[in-house]
């Protein structure tokens, strides 16, 4: 089986992210390793908190903590979040590690080296006031491209335009507010891109036609505007610090790397991480260093992050002139909106995930999330809309399934599979069916087609409901018991099937539909065709209980709850 690498866009340090930051990188993410895990492939799913750069300093000082101990208890409430989520990193790291100091030290020397940075004097923002230099999110302002007023000084969260300070329009320091501004000189490492784009325009062309339009077609924008030779040192206390040995003087004033110069380099830092606990059995390398046929690497993340992992990342490991693996492919997302309007951490609108854990367990939003992910364009998050589907697709169609099988047969026919009857037309059609969803769930799970997959997995679940329906074991009992006992057989041998192939998208249901089933050797990672088809993993006898409701119905008073506590449109 194939080496799969997955990377989900590492998440700000600066508070725990919305459903749109989930949805758009880590959760997919998770869904596809799992998949990948259940089909034998043999994956390893890296992800980090960003810690360095300005969100890191301003939270920091807006709680009052220094910002190393502020970075620690962050990254561990963000853990304690996605752990709740489930999702199932195998490992989890920080951008501030010893690991990605050394490596992103590493790349820098050998890309001054090989003539790709550059010392130059620039002119940059500075606030008397402050006394400091303001590197980029340190100013606020109005965005010159389409008059966003709270524009950041790297960039636009409207217009998703990558800024300079200095291009904003009425500027204000981020720190105290200040528009007193003064533009000084001073002295900055840049990344010489220019150089190095006929390389990465090579590297693209190779790509972008398996990519999903909207990576490619961000990716070809930037390249065709050109890229720009781009300053990748910050005045800031914190980030990875500029090695001494080779630029001794900015060292001494205290620069650090641009945080997009060593958050990219974070996702080999991080496997380093994981590696370093286990070095004896684990070998960080052999994910990323020459091993381009080896390892299918895959990234996820939200269409702002595109630009920096299909160009500027791209170019950073071309030019350092070692052999590291680069993206295969990226998934790329548009925005899930919070009633047509933008979710937003620094304007804290729309429902955050902690938020979201504390209403429902985490497989009501999994669902959703992946079964309305905004993929070939912007989809929209209602409370209208999600009552509706946990209603219908969760509660009406695989829940209340589970449920109405296991009770009907148990009050018949006792806690063990019943037996009785042999199989006949209905079940062959039944198999047939089953056999060709799960072929088309497959099909878009390995395209990466998160709707469509959805989309299949609940055409499983209805085949089921409608094989019921067919069958109405409640009147089949009356008239031929052997009859009544295949159909439930039948339907629990379906009920265990979808506890193996759910998994990916509802992980705490699936195992609580197979505990509900006492299988002495129950190994099962994924459904064969012929297994489909057959539908005999239960035999007569087996013990099973009843589980718990797998999904609550939500009511009228759930839908006005959350509209009242959220809002049932986004603030202006």
């Amino acid at each position: 089986m194939a080496r799969h690498l997955i990377t989900s866009a590492l998440p700000y340090i600066n508070g725990i992210k919305h459903l749109g930051n989930m949805v758009g990188s880590m959760l997919p993410a998770d869904v596809y390793s799992r998949y990948l895990r259940q089909r034998g492939h043999e994956v390893l799913y890296i992800c980090a908190t960003d810690e360095h750069g300005t969100p890191a300093e301003l939270a920091a000082k807006e709680q009052g903590l220094p910002v190393d101990e502020f970075c620690a208890q962050a990254h561990d409430a963000q853990k304690a979040v996605y752990d709740g989520f489930a999702l199932a990193f195998d490992y989890f790291g920080r951008s501030s590690s010893e690991q990605n100091v050394e490596i992103t030290q590493h790349f820098a020397r050998r890309l001054n080296e090989n003539g790709f940075i550059e010392e130059r004097a620039i002119r940059q923002v500075y606030s008397p006031t402050d006394g400091r230099f303001l590197p980029d999110r340190y100013v606020e302002g109005t965005c010159p491209h389409c008059g966003y007023d709270k524009a950041r000084g790297d960039q636009c969260e409207n217009c998703t335009r990558v800024l300079d300070p200095t291009d904003l329009i009425n500027p204000r320091s981020a720190i105290s507010g200040s528009t007193d501004l003064e533009v000084r000189e001073t002295k900055h490492l840049f990344l010489l891109q220019s150089k190095l784009q006929h390389e990465v325009e090579e590297w693209v062309s190779r790509h972008e036609d398996d990519w999903p339009q909207l990576a490619s077609s961000i990716a070809r924008k930037w390249l065709n505007e050109g890229l720009h030779d781009r300053a990748i040192t910050r005045d800031l206390d914190w980030g990875v610090p500029v090695p001494s040995d080779t630029w001794p003087e900015l060292a001494a004033e205290g620069k650090v790397f641009y945080v997009w110069f060593d958050a990219p380099i974070e996702y080999i830092g991080a496997t380093k991480e994981w590696a370093d606990l286990d070095p004896e059995n684990r070998d960080w390398k052999s994910w990323w260093y020459d091993v381009d046929t080896d390892v299918r690497y895959t990234e996820f993340m939200a269409k702002d992050n595109v630009p920096f992992h299909t160009v500027m990342f791209p170019a950073t490991e071309l030019g350092v002139r070692e052999p590291w693996k680069k993206v295969d492919y990226v998934k790329a997302f548009n925005w899930l909106t919070y009633y047509g309007g933008k979710f937003s951490t620094s304007q804290k609108r729309g429902v955050f995930t902690d938020q979201a854990l504390d209403i429902l367990p985490a497989d009501y939003w999994r669902y959703f999330l992946i079964a309305n992910a905004p993929e070939s364009d912007d989809s929209s998050f209602t409370w209208e809309h999600f009552t509706a589907t946990v209603n219908k697709d969760l509660a009406d169609t695989l829940g209340n399934f589970v449920n109405r099988v296991l009770s009907f047969s148990k009050k018949r026919f006792g806690e063990e599979v019943p037996a009785g009857g042999e199989p006949g037309e209905a079940e062959a059609k039944l198999g047939e069916e089953i056999a060709r969803l799960l072929a088309e769930y497959e099909s878009q799970m390995e395209a990466l087609q998160f709707r469509k997959a959805a989309a299949a997995l609940r055409a499983l679940w209805s085949a089921g409901n409608s094989y019921l329906e067919e069958k109405a074991p409640w009147l089949e009992i009356k008239t031929d018991k052997d009859g009544a006992a295949l159909t439930l057989r039948t339907a629990m041998n379906l009920i265990h099937l979808y506890a193996v192939v759910s998994e990916p998208f509802i992980p705490a249901t699936s195992a609580a539909m197979r505990q509900a089933f006492a299988l002495k050797d129950d190994t099962a990672t994924w459904i064969t065709a012929d297994e489909a088809r057959a539908l005999t993993a239960l035999t007569p006898g087996t013990p099973f209980t009843v589980p718990p409701v797998l999904f609550a119905k939500l009511t009228d008073e759930d839908l006005a709850n959350y509209k009242e506590r959220f809002g049932g449109e986004p603030t202006a």
